[in-house]
């Protein structure tokens, strides 16, 4: 349920500073959505990351990562991957990499936006593991949590991890 705590009626009678809060999360306006480090840290006990596939050199989760300029996209992924990608109209192809990079013997954790009526979604998440998550992240440098819901999504060729999850989820 949304609370309305900075709502106003506007002339048309829309919620309109509301509105313009919320307007950067429905536009493709930012893209990027650092990862909260202690949600990072609790992941990164279960699974042991080995790269982050969509980092910048400020908010890159393991030592070794890959930045806009060196394409994640481009690079193979293997080990166990980190990816929180950018969540704008690219979204589909990393997700879709995620996929492929699992059928191919990795490992991939990605924190997505819970966009169950994507094709993307449909066509990949399916596929994986998907844990929802309850409530909305802050994700970093954000004053306020996040206005959409999100899952971890795990690709791989092992379900043995299945066991290993409920731990994470049973955290506060």
């Amino acid at each position: 349920m949304m609370r309305l705590v900075n709502f106003q009626r506007g002339e048309h009678g829309l919620g309109v500073r509301m509105m313009q809060n919320l307007a950067v999360h429905f536009s493709s306006e930012s893209p990027e959505w650092e990862t909260p480090q202690p949600f990072f840290n609790a992941l990164n006990e279960i699974f042991g990351f080995t790269v982050d596939v969509c980092a910048t050199k400020d908010n890159a989760k393991c030592q070794r990562y890959f930045t806009p300029e060196q394409n994640g996209l481009a690079h193979e992924w293997k080990g166990v991957c980190w990816m929180n990608p950018p969540y704008g109209r690219e979204i589909g192809k990393w997700v879709k990499k995620a996929y492929e990079s699992s059928q191919a013997g990795a490992t991939v954790v990605c924190l997505l936006p819970a966009r169950t009526d994507t094709s993307w979604f449909q066509d990949y998440c399916m596929k994986g593991e998907i844990r929802f998550l309850r409530g909305r992240l802050k994700f970093g440098g954000s004053k306020n949590n996040a206005p959409f819901p999100n899952a971890i999504v795990v690709f791989r060729t092992n379900d043995g991890w299945r066991d290993q999850i409920g731990l994470f989820e049973a955290a506060p």
